[in-house]
């Protein structure tokens, strides 16, 4: 499987060569790391290409590389990663693109993948990415009246405002929190070395 996914990769550097950033193979799959302003025609193609014929489009999630490599990372903070599959071809492949700028901002795929619909909105909810052409960008996990993105790495564990219910004026209201930040510290650290063999395919395969 993994001479078939180097074959896979290299199709794809041939493919798509002036529009992506890196193709790797890491813990048996194929990563592409496609440049921004080149998404919606690398995914297109992705979809359409009987080479490739990504008709499906299983996940889609934000990440923050605020705190990644203990703080060192130098790139852009946020990007998104798509998980697609080929139910013709059988394979599979992990698309990611930087989105940069505050608010961080990317092209919605929702015109090639329809199932990007509510994975963008969870991320916009989350992350607080902009997905540029969604037909309906707005909150989907969290109510209207919260404040900030949950899953950005310096999100307060306490929030920002809480909510009850007023006796008074008879109805919900917002708040600031009354609780103090808390911070979580882990009380037992030890190496995991389940992942130690797909960090140096990763790293040979980069060299």
């Amino acid at each position: 499987m993994s001479e078939y996914y180097n074959k896979l990769a290299e199709s794809l550097r041939s493919r798509f060569a002036d529009s992506i950033d890196e193709c790797f193979v890491s813990v048996g799959e194929v990563n592409l790391v496609v440049k921004k302003q080149n998404l919606i025609e690398v995914c297109t193609a992705l979809r359409d290409e009987a080479e490739f014929a990504f008709e499906e489009m299983i996940d889609l999630c934000g990440v923050d590389y605020s705190e990644y490599a203990d703080g060192d990372w130098d790139g852009e903070r946020f990007a998104v990663t798509y998980q697609l599959l080929s139910v013709k071809n059988n394979h599979r492949l992990r698309v990611r693109v930087f989105a940069d700028g505050e608010p961080p901002q990317v092209a919605s795929v929702v015109n090639v993948w329809n199932s990007a619909n509510w994975f963008e909105r969870e991320a916009f909810d989350l992350y607080g990415i902009i997905f540029d052409g969604h037909p309906d960008l707005r909150r989907i996990l969290t109510d209207y009246g919260f404040v900030g993105h949950p899953f950005r790495k310096d999100f307060p564990l306490c929030g920002n405002v809480e909510m009850r219910y007023d006796e008074d004026k008879k109805r919900v209201i917002y708040q600031p929190v009354s609780i103090e930040t808390r911070v979580n510290t882990p009380r037992i650290i030890r190496d995991d070395h389940r992942y130690a063999d797909g960090m140096q395919e990763e790293e040979s395969s980069n060299a």
